[in-house]
């Protein structure tokens, strides 16, 4: 079927045909109106259908000359109420609905190729974008931390009794007091230094207690007992966090105490076996880490099988760690659990002393420590940021329709420009299409040129197709017949 982008509805018969219309018509007759009209032109669907037929924007205007004309259709009236029942679900717009074409339009529209630059340009920066965005969610999977300086200030203060004697007149005993206290480097900056770059503003200031999970103070156990010798605080879900720990205790002798502090990893990290430890390079690590080092090792070493790849075969040092000359890689995760052990604490030892030397109260460490990286916080709002999308939606939109009105104008233009250069040939080949479509919404499936010609019905099967469709005919009447005296014999009857 040729697809024509308009129609010209006119009430002069094709050449050579009767006043009543083509024989290929069927004794379809359509009463249009009087003289020729011109109706805007538009894309002509592929399969023509009886409501596709009246629903799409070629032949609405064809419809409604139908639906008011006394059209006899040759199929049942149920058909027809199915047919005319259905409907089409709108079309999903795609990446080519937004093309148009650039050689035909290039010549009277310059920006067409601009246009088209724009969306080669576009669908590459999509491309870069999607892979980006797939490299963030990857990257989310995993937890990301960045090693940072944890200075930890240990001071102490020491309150003779002739001092409280004297603030509070009565005889008191002399006493000490412990702190340990700690900040991140970059909290402790002076303004207009690192502190004021953008990486260090993107994180809050977290207390110092959230970076350890124990604390434990350990005294003189000769001069405070085997009871009171230990301070322990140890982190549980309702734990308020703060920016340090003091103890106070009475007492007018130097004390030498113990501060064990233990990190809180997340996730937790272990410390390997020393002998996995040398073999691997890996000190304290996370489980993960460690079977990535583990696996980096295999591979280097080639300790694979050749003929079945999850089998490891363990050379001299391994062998002696886990005890066996080959194993499964999905078994290494089990028997590393007995080489896995609590990571070390940080200890520091301090002594208490009662002097005046200023000098030996305060002591400072660095300590490393793993936060999270505020790049973190930005990857989750770029991934979950609908602001942007939505904008990009309204355009899209925006891009279609205003493409879809350009392919309309050039499908008018072509249309008319076809029609003033040859407008006889062009109607009589309209006309042809006409008919064509005509038989297409009556579902008469026929040979568009074989019909025409009278050999085309004295063909041996025509007989025989005459003679079943009497058949059928006579077979119709008859079961009317019978049901209708069915009918009567029941009334009768009651």
């Amino acid at each position: 079927m040729s697809q024509l982008p308009g129609q010209v509805f006119m009430d002069v018969p094709p050449t050579n045909y009767p006043a009543g219309g083509s024989p290929a018509q069927m004794g379809v007759r359509m009463n249009l109106p009087q003289g020729p009209r011109y109706f805007p032109p538009g894309p002509a669907p592929v399969h023509l259908q009886a409501s596709s037929m009246m629903n799409s924007p070629i032949r609405g205007h064809l419809s409604q000359a139908v639906q008011n004309s006394s059209v006899q259709r040759r199929v049942p009236s149920s058909q027809v109420v199915n047919l005319q029942a259905k409907v089409l679900p709108k079309k999903p717009k795609r990446v080519a609905d937004r093309e148009i074409p650039v050689a035909a339009l290039v010549k009277f529209v310059p920006e067409a190729k601009a246009y088209a630059d724009l969306l080669a340009f576009e669908q590459k920066l999509d491309m870069v974008i999607s892979r980006k965005r797939a490299n963030i969610q990857e990257a989310l999977k995993r937890p990301l931390k960045i090693k940072r300086k944890l200075r930890i200030f240990v001071s102490h203060t020491f309150i003779s009794g002739k001092a409280m004697e004297n603030e509070e007149e009565s005889s008191c005993f002399s006493q000490w007091e412990l702190r340990v206290e700690g900040r991140l480097l970059e909290d402790l900056m002076p303004s207009g230094s690192l502190a004021q770059t953008p990486e260090a503003n993107r994180h809050s200031k977290r207390k110092f207690s959230s970076f350890f999970k124990t604390l434990i103070i350990e005294l003189d156990k000769e001069l405070y007992g085997p009871d009171s010798h230990l301070v322990e605080w140890h982190r549980t879900a309702q734990t308020t966090e703060t920016d340090g720990f003091q103890v106070k205790r009475p007492g007018d002798q130097n004390v030498k105490c113990t501060i064990l502090l233990l990190l809180d990893y997340q996730p937790m990290k272990y410390k390997l076996d020393p002998r996995l430890g040398r073999l691997l390079g890996v000190h304290t690590e996370t489980r993960i880490g460690i079977l990535e080092a583990l696996w980096q090792y295999i591979v280097q070493h080639k300790l694979q099988d050749h003929h079945e790849r999850d089998l490891i075969n363990f050379d001299r040092y391994l062998e002696q760690i886990f005890q066996c000359q080959r194993l499964r890689f999905m078994e290494i995760p089990q028997r590393l659990n007995p080489l896995l052990q609590p990571p070390d604490p940080i200890i520091i030892h301090h002594i208490i002393t009662v002097d005046g030397n200023e000098s030996q109260r305060c002591k400072c460490y660095d300590v490393d420590v793993e936060i999270d990286d505020p790049c973190r916080a930005v990857m989750m709002q770029f991934l979950q940021s609908q602001q942007s999308q939505q904008e990009i939606c309204a355009f899209d939109a925006k891009i279609f329709e205003t493409v879809d009105q350009i392919k309309q104008l050039k499908l008018q233009r072509d249309f008319f420009l076809r029609f003033a250069e040859d407008p006889q040939g062009f109607l009589q080949h309209w006309l042809l299409s006409e008919c064509k479509d005509l038989k297409n919404m009556h579902n008469q499936v026929s040979q568009p040129e074989a019909d025409r010609r009278s050999e085309f019905y004295d063909q041996i099967w025509m007989k025989e197709a005459v003679k079943r469709f009497l058949h059928t005919v006579v077979l119709q009447k008859k079961q009317e017949v019978d049901s209708g005296v069915a009918s009567s014999s029941s009334n009768t009857m009651q």
